[in-house]
């Protein structure tokens, strides 16, 4: 009798963990397709490892998860800008760019957040508009630095990824049925 039931808490995990992993793969697929700021195998990656997303049943959960992400992106990213502006070495022009993105962030974290209220009170209007608005920051942070000849953004990789996981939020949020 033991053995049995052992036997169907494995089945039911196997069959949790393929149903989260077909969400995920099903869900990036969709908006890879839809949306060409998206890349698949970056959608994908971004979720695989997150616990909450392997629990995920719906594309409604990976929203919830795909906010989270976006967040601590933005946090992180913060945190790069925080430490790129103690080089005391930096001119005045990167610094001041530097310290615009910080505040973009910051702003784009708020937004984001907003955004996920508004999602869990199934206002998917305010919802899109708040991460709509969010994804100005790595743009405009990206633009800053090009602004000035000679001047590289140390920030590319960190604009791309962030932009790219508000187009996945945004995505998911209209595969959402309403």
């Amino acid at each position: 009798m033991k053995k049995s039931h052992l036997f169907s808490l494995v089945f039911f995990y196997l069959l949790l963990v393929s149903v989260s992993c077909d969400v995920i793969h099903d869900s990036c697929d969709k908006a890879a397709k839809g949306d060409p700021n998206i890349k698949f195998d970056f959608c994908v990656s971004s979720f695989e490892g997150n616990p909450k997303a392997k629990t995920a049943t719906g594309v409604a959960d990976l929203v919830k998860v795909a906010i989270e992400t976006a967040m601590a992106n933005a946090t992180s990213t913060g945190l790069i800008i925080s430490k790129l502006l103690d080089n005391k070495t930096l001119d005045t022009y990167a610094r001041n760019c530097l310290e615009d993105c910080s505040e973009l962030y910051s702003g784009a974290g708020s937004s984001i957040q907003s955004g996920g209220k508004a999602f869990e009170g199934k206002d998917y209007g305010t919802a899109n508009a708040e991460i709509s608005s969010a994804m100005d920051a790595p743009d405009t942070c990206e633009e800053q630095f090009k602004e000035k000849k000679g001047y590289v953004s140390p920030l590319t990789k960190e604009n791309n990824n962030f932009f790219q996981l508000l187009a996945i939020v945004l995505s998911f949020m209209n595969l959402v049925p309403k």
